[in-house]
């Protein structure tokens, strides 16, 4: 935390004000649409990661105190047992990869996403052996940078009912994670708690508001406002691919 100036810690806060509302409210895609704007900041995944994963811990269990009764238990275990392999050889790729190559994952993955969301391209599987193959994908990752959201909620949604999706999901998430923050321990990585902590009530906010827009969200045609995400993830993508290669 020392190692920032003012305006980079407002803009981490801001940043994680941000992710706290996009995984209360959309169930889904805190990293994926916050990590880039970390990057950025700092480029370095391994300390923004474990900070995303405890905060993703503690803000779904909160939510799922009250709401545990809405999940569909039986999708998740099929989930898991396919994605589990994957996301272990993900987190051994994070823990070994040069740090300039996870950015470059990060960016490039996103950059895709952007470009996805911006032309309203939605990531679509009709057997299960695409599902399978999309779920494996979303498990590598996610092991690697927490941002397999999309592929994995590609699949998901087919087998869940909308009013169940995010509860379901956060149990997906709150396993996958956990599992991940399991091996960060082993490793040694450093989890900057004092750092995560001080930003603990500025996700709150974001997760408050999350919370409360969550039903108009998914009531709503959420294609503009995809657009809007997806303009600004190839925008970000690519001043992070640039400043990357410079």
């Amino acid at each position: 935390m020392n190692d920032f100036s003012t305006l980079q810690i407002i803009s981490i806060g801001l940043i994680f004000v941000w992710t706290g509302f996009v995984r209360t409210g959309i169930g889904f895609g805190g990293a994926a649409l916050g990590l880039p704007l970390l990057l950025l900041v700092h480029d370095s995944p391994l300390y923004f990661l474990p900070m995303i994963g405890l905060h993703l811990i503690f803000f779904t269990s909160l939510t799922l105190s009250s709401r545990i009764h809405n999940v569909n238990w039986s999708i998740i275990w099929k989930m898991l047992a396919i994605m589990i392999i994957p996301k272990v050889i993900g987190i051994m790729g994070l823990l070994s990869f040069p740090n300039t190559w996870l950015v470059l994952l990060v960016f490039s993955i996103t950059l895709t996403y952007g470009f996805m969301w911006t032309f309203n391209v939605a990531i679509q599987s009709k057997n299960r052996w695409l599902d399978v193959a999309l779920l494996m994908l979303g498990g590598y990752v996610s092991g690697t940078s927490l941002i397999g959201a999309p592929l994995i909620v590609a699949v998901v949604m087919k087998y869940v009912s909308k009013t169940q999706l995010r509860e379901t999901l956060f149990v997906l998430w709150f396993i996958l994670v956990a599992f991940k923050m399991f091996a960060f321990a082993v490793m040694g990585v450093d989890f900057h708690w004092l750092f995560t902590l001080l930003l603990l009530p500025l996700a709150g906010i974001g997760h408050y508001i999350g919370l409360k827009t969550h039903e108009h969200i998914v009531k709503s045609d959420n294609t503009q406002f995809h657009r809007i995400i997806g303009i600004a993830l190839i925008f970000v993508s690519s001043v992070g691919l640039i400043k990357t290669f410079l």
